[in-house]
């Protein structure tokens, strides 16, 4: 929001939330029955393609906002090192309603203005009359309002709205109030109009104009530099005609330079080209990959969970992962990419933060869960574990935290099977490295243990029985807190690995209060928990809420201190500014210097680990979901 709200700052639907895209079905409707019940010349073929060309603009932006985001998170060209936050997340989250305000227009104009239906696809005299129209009158148009937005009045009002963002996305190029986007539609439809009026309008015209308008809006903002210096030693003048990333970006760390639309040749003339265009260009170009003091490995879960990913939908990434039933209507590209990933794939990066000194950045491993039970899948995913361990070596990690492979090993072991020993495997393999491997186990232990109220003296344990049960079961043993049990198995499980026989129970009653649970608890079981029981689960994923009765806590997260910065995206079901224990594992780990790794079945001192997290300000997460 501006700083002093204007007159039509807001969107007219803002009301309607997530229903507003219904204000184009009328128009859709009357398109397509139109379409359809006439015949041959009297068929006009624009309305039909508006809906169709609409959705193109959403994954042509969506496109950029990944490979933007991808590129920024490795580090290699980034422009501005800063920190994008949950409040810029928010605030570019209707980057899509000047897609809807600009296909209301169209199908507007389509009916109002003569000689803008029935137009054919092509035609070269009204692209090049497009073309001419955008290099004279619109560049210098738009080189003079945007002086005036940023004259005090008008961008306290609305302007400042858009530079909020000092880091820019791609989708940052379109958060605009409302009057401001209509007073650039006014100006980006003056080629439209008149290659319309002059009878030379194509869809060609049309609907690539405004293509090259977000290509170029979104290239502007991408935050890493991408156009390469020959381009410009073989054609010079193209420096004046076509401007770059690195280029806006100084607008929006500036303010006052660079006010070009894309062709910079304006600020040259008028002389608010900054000065240090030329150094920042070459200096981003010049930027390296980063090197991670940290690295995260985790997997894709669920096929859906493509979306999730930070690199993917800001507003579900923004979020608490839950599935959206329009998911459904994505499966072609969803199934598509889990095909892909059964024969191709390497690690890529998804997300990078940073904490101090510290540069810390999520790999994730192009696999999802189910791959895991695949035999045949094993031996692929096991290479591509031992390859990221491999590369975080040679680019001098600290500490790799193994995330959500350690789960995935949990549902192996379910099976009586395994597919690295947890890890272990890659250091008894590679005895020399100098990255330590750590699982996060004794932080999720520590986590777990200190959600349970005081005073509890009795808690019901199930789930699988992994290291990370059987050590909260034999921690709470020794401070005199009984351990109940559903199953005979579990219980001389238990018993024979604790060495503990006198706290450990089978419950009778399932009168306790407090669950400690893990995979594998039905829905069933959980009716049978009395009411006003507190589930806290020890495994990566919380059980599924059956009882309203009943408090469910969140899975074993920390949450970061505001110190830890660019975390604007939620793991899994955590709340904002929550991380896994696991992620915070590794940071500590590589805070405290410990040289030792955890993994396989090696336990850090549960008690060490979360004192330490404690002093980096890292604070338990203990309201219930």
């Amino acid at each position: 929001m501006a700083s002093k709200p204007g007159v039509l700052t807001d969107w007219p639907w803002t009301p309607l939330g997530s229903f507003k895209y219904v204000i184009l079905a009328p128009w859709v409707v009357h398109s397509v029955y139109s379409f359809a019940t006439r015949n041959g010349s009297e068929r006009d073929n624009v309305p039909v393609l508006i809906l169709p060309f609409l959705l193109w603009r959403a994954i042509h932006n969506q496109i950029w906002i990944s490979i933007s985001r991808h590129r920024t998170a490795k580090g290699s060209n980034r422009i501005v090192d800063k920190s994008i936050d949950f409040e810029q997340v928010d605030r570019e989250s209707n980057w899509d309603d000047q897609i809807l305000l600009n296909g209301l227009l169209f199908y507007i104009g389509n009916i109002i203005v003569p000689g803008a239906s029935h137009l054919p696809i092509w035609r070269t005299d009204g692209v090049v009359l497009t073309a001419l129209i955008h290099v004279g009158p619109v560049e210098f148009l738009y080189y003079w309002l945007h002086r005036a937005l940023h004259h005090h009045y008008l961008y306290t009002r609305y302007h400042s709205h858009h530079h909020s963002s000092i880091v820019t996305e791609p989708i940052t190029s379109v958060i605009h109030p409302f009057a401001e986007h209509m007073s650039y539609f006014l100006l980006f439809a003056i080629p439209m109009v008149t290659t319309v009026l002059t009878g030379t309008s194509s869809l060609a015209s049309m609907f690539g104009y405004i293509t090259y308008i977000d290509l170029m809006n979104n290239m502007g903002h991408c935050n890493f530099e991408l156009i390469p210096k020959w381009l410009f030693s073989i054609f010079p003048p193209l420096k004046y005609m076509m401007y770059t990333p690195s280029y806006h970006s100084l607008h929006h760390t500036q303010f006052r330079t660079n006010y070009s639309l894309f062709m910079p040749f304006y600020d040259y003339v008028y002389g608010t080209m900054d000065k240090s265009t030329d150094s920042l260009y070459e200096k981003t170009l010049e930027r390296e990959e980063e090197s991670p003091s940290v690295v995260h490995l985790t997997h894709l879960t669920t096929p859906e969970s493509i979306y999730h990913l930070p690199i993917g939908f800001a507003s579900f990434a923004s979020k608490p992962q839950k599935s959206k039933w329009y998911l459904w209507l994505m499966w072609p590209v969803t199934f598509w990419s889990m095909f892909m990933t059964c024969l191709h794939g390497r690690t890529f990066v998804v997300e990078r933060n940073a904490f101090g000194k510290l540069k810390l950045q999520s790999w994730a491993i192009p696999r999802y869960t189910i791959q895991f039970l695949f035999q045949w899948q094993r031996e692929s995913i096991s290479g591509l574990i031992e390859q990221a361990i491999i590369e975080a070596e040679t680019r001098g990690t600290k500490v790799l935290s193994l995330g959500l492979l350690n789960q995935a090993n949990q549902k192996l072991n379910e099976h009586g099977e395994e597919i690295n020993r947890n890890g272990e495997v890659y250091i008894q393999r590679y005895p020399q490295l100098k990255v330590k491997v750590v699982d996060g186990s004794s932080l999720v232990v520590a986590v777990v243990l200190n959600s349970i109220p005081k005073g509890t003296t009795q808690v019901l344990l199930r789930g699988s029985l992994s290291k990370v049960a059987y050590s909260i079961a034999s921690a709470l043993c020794q401070r005199g807190i009984q351990v109940s049990t559903f199953y005979k198995i579990e219980y001389e499980r238990l018993k024979l690995s604790t060495g503990y026989g006198y706290d450990l129970v089978l419950s009778r009653s399932n009168a306790e209060k407090v669950w400690l649970v893990g995979d594998g608890l039905s829905e069933e079981e959980q009716q049978k928990a009395p009411k006003g029981t507190l589930f806290i689960p020890y495994s990566q994923f919380p059980p599924k809420k059956v009882r309203n009765d009943c408090l469910y806590h969140h899975t074993p997260a920390m949450v970061a201190p505001s110190s830890l910065e660019n975390l604007n995206s939620c793991e899994n079901w955590l709340p904002r500014r929550a991380m896994s224990a696991s992620r915070v594992a590794g940071i500590v780990h590589a805070l405290e210097g410990w040289n030792v790794n955890e993994c396989g079945q090696k336990m850090f001192h549960v008690e060490q680990v979360w004192e330490a997290c404690l002093k980096h300000g890292f604070r338990p997460l203990m309201t219930p979901n």
